[in-house]
């Protein structure tokens, strides 16, 4: 059984670029938890992670890049977790 995903075909060409060209500028862990925050709070388009891996669904970003992003993500979640 498949489930439909979500896609956040809503997002404008240039939303979309301005999106990549936000996290690309982040280059430490923190910056990237900041943009997720005020992304999550600001936008309508769902939460970070979920645009992350529709960019690279659609191939729109490397998987190295995702990677590295959701890799931020899910290790600032386990550490919340932890907590």
């Amino acid at each position: 059984m498949t489930t439909a995903q979500k896609p956040v075909d809503t997002l404008s060409k240039k939303a979309r670029e301005a999106i990549i060209d936000q996290l690309r500028a982040c280059h430490s862990q923190e910056e990237i938890l900041n943009f997720e925050n005020w992304f999550n709070h600001e936008t309508a388009s769902g939460p970070l992670y979920e645009v992350i891996c529709d960019f690279l669904r659609n191939r729109y970003i490397s998987r190295g890049l995702a990677a590295k992003w959701l890799n931020v993500l899910l290790s600032d979640r386990e550490n919340q977790l932890k907590r």
